[in-house]
């Protein structure tokens, strides 16, 4: 058996891509520009990536949303899984990395399938529920096609924010809407209650929130690879 070292899951993941994930110079150049221009590299792993795609295909999503958007990697994979008649509203705290993102998008050719926000989230995302809540008082008709509730919502943000982001997820949504939570392991120290990082401590409480809230049933993975131990969340609203 292999050690289990961050080498190796490394070695398990190009492996798994080179086998299952086609050469994508789009998604090639928007990690390469984002690079270079700056932004962590902090972007979901190709794997991850496709995940997202292939969710937003199994769910018939039409509505997704994504708060963190960064250089637009994990943004091209959901735009390019939603329907044709999609939308991808994705939130930005940071101009300069929204800039970045729209460019990728543009080389991509999903950027007429996604609407980036930039702001924090805390901010913006009131005023999505307020477009929500005008589609509903609509009479007739589709007031505004971005105003529907989301089918499926990616939180890959700030971590201290997690709960808030989940409570919104699931306002935004209907009985139905999938809402994956990326970066949950936090290398094995979320299950430290001594531990009091913020991200750790704001991850844990948007677990506690997904364990506790009856409007939606929840699981987790823990995972290995390129990023090391981590792991991500799922919920279904209710």
């Amino acid at each position: 058996m292999a050690d289990p070292t961050l080498a190796n899951w490394r070695r398990v993941d190009d492996y798994l891509a080179a086998t299952l994930l086609d050469d994508d110079p789009a998604l090639t150049a928007a990690r390469r520009d984002s690079l270079a221009a700056g932004l962590p590299a902090i972007e979901v792993t190709p794997l991850a990536g496709r995940l997202l795609e292939l969710l937003a295909r199994m769910t018939g999503a039409r509505r997704v949303l994504e708060i963190g958007t960064l250089g637009g990697y994990s943004t091209i994979h959901l735009a390019r899984g939603i329907r044709p008649d999609g939308l991808v509203v994705t939130l930005e705290l940071e101009q300069r990395h929204a800039d970045v993102a729209r460019a990728n998008l543009d080389r991509a050719d999903v950027a007429g399938r996604v609407e980036i926000i930039v702001g924090r989230a805390a901010d913006t995302l009131p005023h999505l529920a307020e477009r929500l809540a005008e589609r509903g008082r609509a009479e007739l008709g589709r007031a505004d096609d971005a105003a529907d509730p989301f089918d499926l919502v990616f939180i890959d943000a700030d971590k201290e924010s997690n709960a808030l982001y989940l409570d919104w997820a699931i306002r935004l949504g209907r009985p139905g809407t999938v809402i994956v939570v990326d970066n949950i392991g936090r290398a094995g120290e979320v299950a430290d209650p001594g531990n009091v990082d913020p991200m750790v401590v704001g991850t844990r409480r948007g677990l506690e929130l997904l364990g506790s809230d009856p409007r939606v049933d929840a699981t987790a993975l823990q995972t290995v690879g390129a990023k090391g131990w981590d792991g991500f969340a799922i919920g279904l609203v209710r």
